[in-house]
This record gives structure tokens, C-alpha cells and sequence, in this order.
């Protein structure tokens, strides 16, 4: 599987590689590199604050959260 590097650096994970591996909003991903190859490790972390990572934006978009997160929720 290939993927582009954008202008500012990102790479979208092919969604079959997110599903076999269980990466999915708010996983930690710790990036090393080895012999010239980029290695991305999925973090697992049991503290509290990393289980709550991604958990709070679920089903929403965006501007829900932060008109949530303002004070104007609907």
C-alpha cells in the first residue's frame, strides 16, 4: 500500500491497515526510524488521560466540539 506525503508532512494510513491494526481517533503513534525506514508503533499506554485521547470528538465534527467546547451546544 502507498500513500502521499502532503505539503505540511501528513500521511493518511490506508483504512485496511487502520482496521487490521486497531488504529483509529485519538491512538498515540510513537515514530522511530531504522536502517532508512520509518517505523510508526501504536502506543499503549494504561494511564487514565491517554484512554480519554480522540474519545471526546467522537461522531461529531469539528465545529461541534468546539461549540461545545464554547459553551454553545445545541
Amino acid at each position: 500500500m502507498n500513500a502521499i506525503v502532503a505539503e505540511r508532512g501528513q500521511v493518511t494510513i490506508p483504512k485496511a491497515l487502520r482496521d487490521q491494526l486497531g488504529i483509529g481517533p485519538g491512538t498515540v503513534l510513537e515514530f522511530t526510524a531504522e536502517n532508512g525506514r520509518l517505523i510508526a508503533t501504536k502506543r499503549v499506554d494504561n494511564h487514565p488521560a491517554f484512554q480519554l485521547l480522540g474519545k471526546r470528538s467522537r461522531g461529531r465534527s469539528t465545529a461541534q466540539v468546539m461549540d461545545e467546547l464554547r459553551g454553545r451546544a445545541q
